[in-house]
């Protein structure tokens, strides 16, 4: 990647980034992501990797806050194992048990449903942290890298690489097609099968998953089945980030735009529309990929985006820029115009008020570059 390599030189000269440097381009980045690096990355971002049941602050005027928390923390209590007896066969080397126990009858895992930024990824990540097992023995990505996990190892390895693990957490839970309906309806049925217990989020109750997507009523036994696996915990609330919070900060000037690119060691800076067409040529599982290294992404000539793949393939990237806590500093129009009036009442339209919510918490992080400069 050219570009990644030239910047750094750039600023070889200082403590303080060349006025004029030519800043990196998510255009000219083109990762590849070995599977290994799918399965190592199966943790929480860096946004989450500090919280923990204790830094949440749940709204005093929503007690299902507070109850989740409660009933999360006992979940995580209950995790605890003893050797040899989580992987559905004989203890380490082969000594202890001769077979694990039969998971337990009802529900092997939680379902946090709830609007967004309500804070269920911050609980989801506590969940991970509080389990008591070895950070190889859980695994926690979103729904979309758990379906590219299965994509780049296979379904029977994915179902081995998983099967020893105490716990997996899934962030974002949707279904979007009803491939990945029966994909993950059969995945989850083997991990709970070998005892791993399962903790998901979305804004989706599992019984509802699908609707206004595809045909969810021909798919019902599968999106029963994926119900029976979790008890579902409510959890009210309004979005966080915008919580006694400034409305999003209005766009700048292209001229604003470049110059902070220009003068933020680490920023990238690209055209809007290029950037979408881009992200059709990159696969989603390689955006997180795709923000290695960066400090700040600089956008000019944002505009509402043409159609829904473009837009859910953008709200793939918002998701990756959020969790590595990447600001985003834009010219054009305000991120809550991104999205067309028809795309915010259609099936998809939960994923992209989170975008929304999430790229406009970036874009007040990025005020500082503009301020600075």
């Amino acid at each position: 990647m050219s570009s990644s390599s030239a910047a750094p030189g750039s600023a070889s000269s200082g403590p303080t980034p060349i006025a004029g440097a030519t800043p990196l381009s998510l255009c000219a980045r083109e990762p590849h992501v070995p599977a290994d690096r799918l399965v190592a990355e199966m943790v929480p971002p860096p946004r989450f990797d500090s919280v923990r049941f204790s830094t949440y602050i749940p709204d005093p005027n929503q007690p299902s806050q507070s109850e989740a928390v409660q009933v999360l923390e006992g979940f995580a209590a209950g995790l605890g194992e003893a050797p040899g007896t989580a992987t559905g066969k004989r203890g380490f080397f082969g000594l202890g048990r001769s077979k694990a126990p039969k998971p337990p009858a009802g529900p092997r895992g939680v379902y946090l449903d709830g609007g967004y930024g309500v804070g269920k990824t911050h609980l989801l990540a506590s969940l991970w942290h509080a389990t008591p097992a070895e950070p190889s023995r859980k695994a926690f990505g979103t729904f979309v890298e758990l379906t590219n996990l299965v994509g780049a190892l296979g379904f029977q390895q994915t179902v081995q690489t998983l099967s020893g693990h105490r716990l997996l957490c899934i962030d974002e839970f949707e279904l979007d097609d009803p491939g990945d309906t029966v994909l993950v309806s059969s995945l989850l049925a083997r991990l709970v099968e070998a005892g791993v217990a399962l903790a998901a989020t979305s804004n989706t109750l599992p019984g509802k998953l699908g609707e206004g997507r595809f045909a969810a009523a021909d798919f019902l036994r599968e999106i029963q089945g994926l119900s029976a696996h979790f008890r579902a915990l409510r959890i009210d609330g309004e979005d966080y980030r915008h919580r006694g919070l400034p409305e999003a900060p209005a766009p700048y000037s292209d001229e604003q735009v470049t110059r902070a690119a220009q003068e933020t060691d680490g920023a990238s800076l690209d055209e809007f529309p290029a950037l979408l067409d881009h992200l059709a040529r990159v696969h989603p599982s390689r955006y997180g990929a795709l923000t290695d290294g960066l400090e700040a992404v600089c956008l000019t000539g944002v505009r509402a985006v043409p159609d829904q793949s473009t837009a859910l393939r953008l709200v793939v990237l918002a998701d990756r820029l959020y969790d590595r806590e990447v600001p985003v500093l834009a010219s054009g129009l305000p991120f809550d115009r991104l999205f067309s009036e028809e795309m915010l009442k259609g099936g998809y339209r939960k994923k992209y008020f989170r975008a929304i919510s999430r790229l406009t918490a970036l874009a007040r992080d990025a005020g500082r570059l503009v301020d600075a400069d």
